[in-house]
This record gives structure tokens, C-alpha cells and sequence, in this order.
């Protein structure tokens, strides 16, 4: 183990023994049991063996077959990502004919999960090209979207696209290594965590760009300027990566770990207790809230389908509360209620259908839910997603993305490569 590991165990056991209700620990939980997750055993489970009875070679060819759709599938109806020769490339939201931080963030975790290096350096050095900001007051933000031609249309930031660039480029680092310039993944993922606590903290001045993570309350903000930085989206609460950055982080790695916490406390206040539907965005008490452009976003809509996924993967990387397997236990009750292929896509929090498509990006947030369930419906939504067609056509980028990123999560494809070679002792929360 390198010495700069060896001396943050030294600094993480010093200040996390007799700290604020955090622990140092590998193995506890919030329940009695001996559930370890996934960092500490390398056990990804694969719900389609397990439950379907598929073998894994007619799983692997499948995802393979989704992969090449989305990525070199029809330029018209099939796929989402886009060369720009000689050696960029850009994820196309095909309804808006724009690129997206979320879309170009997922296709970079695609690419490593799927060990596609060429794919990720190609959509990396786009967005690093286009993307992202080289000036103050905005400088290692993204510009959330541009057009296809790299012209930026907004030079706001949606802070999902920040943390999501930031966990790929650690893969990336630890799966093939760092070169050089901007494919220093490990660096470059370091500049980009820097950047998003190292604006002004807090204003309510429209023009004011303030930190992606509020420090007083140690959650995402919806947007980092002041207008809209006073509330947050349940969808980017990401746990289970503040975990690792908390271990691999050159710096703020107590506040990783107390941002993990209270992701965890507040996704606990968010989710409606019957149903598990989430707002689009809340409060940081966790309570829905319109934006101040007004809107529908107190109900469960598109960003919220992706509460699932992130409470689910959480659990399995490192099943820290028993209320996950709750939780996807309600979810699943709820929309099976609603008929297993039938339901819809928009509803209040407490149920009432607003929208009656049955979207193949809903369908696959569901089915990455019955990995943290135990339930025995469960099945059913994993058969669910492996009986939908791939997304094809208009609303192909979102559904697509989600879709293929739900094939990996219920696979066990979707891992964490460590940048350290073995589990370190990191984050536990045994009083919240």
C-alpha cells in the first residue's frame, strides 16, 4: 500500500473515534444483521441469473447488444452517441438535439463499466473541449448543455453531471491508469471535486456562482448559483459515491463522509413512507418544493425514477441501513399495484397517476430496486426490464441511458474500480 494511503488511514482513524456520531468501522450497519456490501466482498449479485435463471453469457450478450445499439446503432432511431472524428465524441438528447453533463457523465460511466477506453476518451476530451469552464467565477464546471456543434447554450451547472464526471474519471484512473494532460483521469476528477467546493457559499444573488455542495447543510444543491441553490433534487443524492471520494479525495474527506450521511438521513425524509415515490425536488428537510420558476416538480417525475437506482446501488455497495430493503420493498408494492406492464410514468407522491406511458427508463430504475428488495415481486420486474425492447426513436437518449445503466446495475456489471487495490476503512454512520 502506498504511504499516502497508509498515512489517511492514520488521519481518518484520528478524527472519525469520539467524532459526531460517526464511527470507523468496515462492517457495522444500522440493523442487527451481517450484511456487507459489495466494496468490502466484491459480490456484484446478477438478478437475472439469480431470479430468471438466464446464464451469464446470454446476459453478457445482451448487454453487448444494447451497447451496440445505443452507441453505433442507426443514426436516425437507435443511437445516442455520436464521433466527432478524429478523436471526440458527444451523447445527443435526440428529443432537444443538444448534449447534456447528464448524458455525457452516464456515457462515461457506460464506457467504464463496459471497458470501452476509446468511447471514454472520446466523450471525455469532448466535454473537457466544450464543456467544461477554463475562467472564474464558473471555472471546473460544466456548462450543462450545448449544441451538437459545441456552441454552449446555458453556462449553469446541473450538479448530477459534476458528480457523476467526477466517479467515472476515478474508475477510469484505477481500471487503466492515468496518462497524461486530461486523461490524468485521477487528477482531473480531483480538480473537478475542488472546484465544487471551492466557490461562494451561499448567496441569493442570481449571478452568484456558489458551491454544487451546501456546506452548512452537506447536501447537493439543485443548481450551484445563488437563485437556485437553496434547494436540492433527491436524484443527485449519490451516498455511495461521497463514500469513495471520502477514501480516495485528496482532501475534505470527513466532509464526504458526513455528506454521505446525510444523503442517506435525507433520502429517508423524501421518500413517501406508502408509496417510495420521491419528488423531483424538496427542501433539504426532504419536503417537495416548487421551484422558483414555478412547475410540477413536487411530484414523482422523470429526475425522481432515479431514486431507486441510487438508493439500490447503495445497498449493494454498502448496505448500511436495513430502511433500503424497506424502501425498495414499498416502491416495488406500489408499482405493482399499478399493474406490472402497465403503470405509468408521472404520479403525486401518494399515488394518484399523472402520466399513463409505461417507460422503458422507469422500467429499469424498478428492476435496480429489486436489488436492494426482498421482496418476491421482485422477479417480476426483473423480467420486466430483460422483456423491453431497447429504446429506440424520439425519446431514446433518457430512457436509453437509464436503461442500459439499469442492464448493468441488475447484471452485477456495475462496480467499483478501486483506486487503492483493496477496501479501506471509510464511512459509518451509527447514530443518524
Amino acid at each position: 500500500m502506498k504511504k499516502k494511503n497508509l498515512l489517511f488511514i492514520l488521519f481518518l482513524t484520528v478524527c472519525f473515534q469520539g467524532s459526531d456520531g460517526f464511527s470507523f468501522d468496515t462492517r457495522k450497519t444500522n440493523d442487527t444483521s451481517d450484511r456487507i456490501g459489495a466494496y468490502y466482498t466484491g459480490v456484484y449479485p446478477n438478478l437475472f441469473t439469480e431470479l430468471l435463471g438466464l446464464s451469464a453469457a446470454r446476459v453478457n450478450a445482451k448487454i453487448d447488444s444494447v451497447f451496440n445499439q445505443l452507441y453505433y446503432g442507426d443514426n436516425q432511431t437507435q443511437r445516442v452517441y455520436y464521433p466527432v472524428e478524429p478523436d471526440m465524441a458527444y451523447i445527443e438528447d435526440v428529443e432537444y438535439k443538444d448534449v447534456r453533463t447528464e448524458g455525457m457523465s452516464y456515457g462515461l460511466m457506460i464506457a467504464v463499466q463496459l471497458n470501452k477506453k476509446n468511447e471514454f476518451d472520446r466523450l471525455w476530451k469532448w466535454a473537457k473541449t466544450y464543456m467544461q469552464h477554463q475562467s472564474e467565477p464558473r471555472k471546473g464546471y460544466f456548462a450543462w448543455h450545448c449544441q451538437t456543434n459545441g456552441k454552449v447554450i446555458d453556462n449553469s451547472s446541473a450538479s448530477d453531471g459534476e458528480e457523476w464526471f467526477v466517479m467515472a474519471l476515478f474508475f477510469a484512473a484505477a481500471r487503466w491508469g492515468n496518462g497524461e494532460g486530461i486523461y490524468n483521469y485521477r487528477a482531473e476528477a480531483q480538480s473537478i471535486l475542488d472546484a465544487m467546493l471551492g466557490k461562494v457559499e451561499s448567496s441569493n444573488k442570481n449571478n452568484v456562482v456558489t458551491n454544487v455542495f451546501n456546506k452548512k447543510e452537506k447536501q447537493v444543491v439543485f443548481v450551484p448559483v445563488g437563485n437556485v441553490d437553496d434547494f436540492t433534487d433527491p436524484s443527485y443524492h449519490l451516498p455511495h459515491f461521497y463514500e469513495l471520494w471520502a477514501r480516495w479525495a485528496d482532501k475534505e474527506n470527513i466532509f464526504w463522509c458526513e455528506v454521505a450521511s446525510v444523503s442517506r438521513a435525507f433520502l429517508k425524509k423524501a421518500t413517501h413512507p406508502v408509496t417510495g415515490l420521491a419528488p423531483d425536488y424538496a427542501s433539504f428537510d426532504g419536503s417537495p418544493v416548487t421551484p422558483p420558476w414555478g412547475g410540477t416538480q413536487i411530484n414523482f417525475q422523470y429526475d425522481a425514477w432515479r431514486v431507486a437506482m441510487n438508493i439500490a446501488i447503495d445497498d449493494v455497495w454498502f448496505a448500511r441501513d436495513i430502511w433500503a430493503v424497506e424502501q425498495s420493498n414499498h416502491l416495488l408494492n406500489f408499482f405493482y399495484s399499478q399493474g406490472i406492464g402497465t403503470y405509468g410514468n408521472l404520479y403525486t407522491l401518494d399515488g394518484k397517476k399523472l402520466g399513463n406511458d409505461h417507460s422503458a427508463g422507469l422500467v429499469a430504475m424498478n428492476a435496480v430496486a429489486a436489488l436492494a428488495s426482498d421482496n418476491p415481486v421482485r422477479k417480476e420486474f426483473v423480467a420486466e426490464l430483460w422483456n423491453t425492447p431497447v429504446p429506440q426513436g424520439f425519446y431514446r437518449y433518457y430512457d436509453g441511458l437509464l436503461y442500459l445503466l439499469g442492464f448493468l446495475q441488475v447484471s452485477g456489471n456495475f462496480r467499483i474500480y478501486d483506486l487503492t487495490g483493496q477496501p479501506l476503512p471509510g464511512c459509518n454512520d451509527l447514530n443518524r
